[in-house]
């Protein structure tokens, strides 16, 4: 319970550090952060050659995001996934902490539900400000370039 709920807290407080970017340095630091959780597993190659498809991937998926906070969301969700299978075959982010590949799986979920939201700011969202998320600019670009986002 108490390592669920501390996996949990990472992600807010990933959230609330990155609050502290601006946007659209935001945006495009966290797809930087996201492909470079998506090689974390590279090192310890429990996987052999699949952990260069899934490095491969994920990366894709976070240089899309480079422009889409949805993108973004989506790779933290694929990084979800290879935690769960690292954690399940025993072969851990972290070589001498057993659960930390499933620490990784409870806490990237949290932070790509932040990236889904638009990747707020939580701290002028506790002040009241609107979270300097998409505005309403951002929002029509993304209708235009096919993608939609809600909010």
């Amino acid at each position: 319970m108490i390592p669920s709920l501390m996996a949990i807290l990472v992600g807010v407080v990933y959230a609330l550090l990155m609050s502290l970017i601006r946007e659209p340095h935001r945006r495009r630091f966290n797809a930087i952060m996201v492909a470079g959780a998506g090689a974390a597993y590279l090192s310890g190659g429990g996987m052999g050659g699949w952990e260069f498809v899934a490095t491969a991937a994920i990366t894709y998926v976070a240089y899309r995001g480079l422009e889409s906070w949805t993108f973004i969301g989506i790779a933290w969700l694929m990084h979800t996934g290879w935690d769960i299978v690292h954690h399940v075959k025993g072969t851990p982010i972290i070589p001498f902490a057993h659960d930390s590949s499933l620490g990784c799986a409870i806490c990237d979920p949290v932070i790509a539900l932040w990236c889904f939201r638009g990747g707020p700011s939580l701290i002028a969202l506790v002040r009241g400000g609107g979270g300097g998320g998409p505005t309403r600019s951002d929002r029509a670009q993304d209708v235009g370039s096919g993608r939609v986002r809600s909010s």
